[in-house]
């Protein structure tokens, strides 16, 4: 089994202690004005990548695809760079990194999509009939 659901939890659970950890700060300083960078960092950097994890766990034939790797290498580029980016944003200072960021968001959801599309939907190979080794029950 690879290790990328691993790789992509991990880093969607520590993206969300960061989170947390923003969240109680803001809450701590009565300060709220970089929220929505806060709300993306929770959403695009746990939901997501926790729901990517989740998916190339249940489906390995996708998880071992080059695809794969470059998916996770992008969702972690687009959490790097749009949220800052909304943070420069907020405060003025320009709008470029989470302009660049969006579009990473963007491809790595079209990414998504076409290896969705490209592997299905659990344990069974792309035919959806014959089980992959390892799971002699391709209804489980």
């Amino acid at each position: 089994m690879t290790r990328l659901p691993i790789f992509f939890l991990t880093t969607a659970t520590i993206f969300a202690v960061l989170g947390m950890l923003w969240g109680i700060q803001m809450s701590a300083s009565h300060d709220h004005t970089l929220s929505p960078a806060h709300g993306h960092l929770n959403l695009i950097g746990f939901v997501a990548l926790a729901v990517f994890g989740f998916y190339y766990a249940l489906t390995p034939e996708a998880a071992r695809s080059g695809l794969a790797k470059l998916h996770y290498g992008l969702s972690v580029a687009t959490v790097l760079v749009l949220v800052p980016g909304i943070v420069l944003a907020i405060t003025e200072r320009g709008e470029t990194l989470a302009q660049i960021g969006s579009l990473l968001a963007v491809l790595t959801m079209v990414l998504f999509v076409f290896i969705l599309l490209r592997h299905g939907f659990g344990t069974t190979d792309a035919d959806n009939r014959r089980p992959v080794a390892g799971n002699p029950n391709p209804a489980e």
